[in-house]
C-alpha cells in the first residue's frame, strides 16, 4: 500500500526547473532510498513531501502529492498538522538548546499536550524506541546540544517519534556521523520502519544498498529508474543508472 503518491510533479527555483515531471510512489513501512550526484533533486524532491520548499522564495510547484489520497499543495491543507503526520530529520542534528527532555515534548506542547504523566510516559517510550533511554534516563535535565552528535541525531529521531508521524523523511541523516555512529543509525531505521514508512536521501551508495527495500535513482532533476534495491544495483534497466551505480560518474 502506498502512504504517499507523487504525480507529475515539476519543481522551480524562480527559473530554474529543479524538478522535471516526477512520479513515484512510497510505501507503507519500507525504507525508500533517493540516490543520484550532488544538485540532481533528491532533497528537493524530499522537502516537497512536507512542503518544506514553502518557506523558500520565489519557488513554483505544480503536480500533486498525495498523502492518504489528498493532494498535500490544495488550499485547504493545514501544514503544521502535515507536518505532524510526515516529519523529517535533517542532516546536520538540530536540537533546542533545551533539556532531553524538553527537546522530546516540544512538538507534543505544540500540539497541545501538557499533562505532566503523559509527557512523562511519551519521552521514555520515544527514548527507547530510538535507542536512548538507558543512557538517558538519569539525564533528562541535560542540555540537548551538549550531547555528542550521534546522540544529538537520536534524539531528533526521538523528538519525531513522540508526536506519532506516518512518514519520517531523513536528508542524509548520517552525513556528520563517523562510521560507528552511521551503523547505530541504520539499526534505528530497521526497528523505525516497522512503524514508520521511511525515505531517506543519501550520497552513500553503500548505505542505500544496506538499508533501503525500495530505491529511485536521480539525475538533472529527473527520476531516472525506480524499483527494488537489489534490482537498481544488480540489474538496472537504464543504462544511467548502470553508469551511476558502477562510479562511471557522481
Amino acid at each position: 500500500m502506498n502512504t504517499i503518491e507523487v504525480k507529475n510533479l515539476n519543481f522551480y527555483y524562480g527559473n530554474f526547473q529543479a524538478l522535471k515531471d516526477i512520479g513515484i510512489a512510497f510505501q507503507e513501512k519500507i525504507i525508500t532510498a533517493l540516490i543520484g550526484p550532488s544538485g540532481c533533486g533528491k532533497s528537493t524532491l524530499l522537502r516537497c513531501l512536507n512542503r518544506m520548499n514553502d518557506l523558500i522564495e520565489g519557488v513554483k510547484i505544480s503536480g500533486e502529492v498525495d498523502f492518504k489520497d489528498k493532494n498535500i499543495y490544495s488550499k485547504n491543507i493545514d501544514v503544521v498538522e502535515l507536518r505532524r503526520h510526515v516529519g523529517m530529520v535533517f542532516q546536520r542534528p538540530n536540537p533546542f538548546p533545551l533539556s532531553v527532555f524538553d527537546n522530546v515534548v516540544y512538538g507534543l506542547k505544540v500540539h497541545g499536550v501538557t499533562q505532566a504523566f503523559r509527557l512523562e510516559e511519551i519521552v521514555e517510550r520515544s527514548l527507547k524506541a530510538t535507542g536512548l533511554w538507558d543512557e538517558m534516563k538519569d539525564k533528562l535535565n541535560s542540555i540537548a546540544t551538549e550531547l555528542p552528535l550521534e546522540q544529538q541525531q537520536r534524539l531528533c529521531m526521538a523528538r519525531l517519534v513522540a508526536i506519532e508521524p506516518e512518514v519520517i523523511l531523513m536528508d542524509e541523516p548520517c552525513s556528520a556521523l563517523d562510521p560507528i555512529a552511521t551503523a547505530k543509525i541504520e539499526e534505528l531505521m530497521f526497528e523505525l520502519k516497522k512503524k514508520y514508512t521511511i525515505v531517506i536521501v543519501t550520497h552513500n551508495m553503500q548505505q542505500a544498498a544496506r538499508v533501503s527495500d525500495c530505491c529511485g535513482f536521480m539525475l538533472l532533476g529527473e527520476l531516472i529508474e525506480f524499483g527494488t534495491t537489489s534490482k537498481i544495483f544488480t540489474s538496472p534497466d537504464n543504462q544511467k543508472t548502470q553508469d551511476y551505480i558502477t562510479g562511471r560518474f557522481g
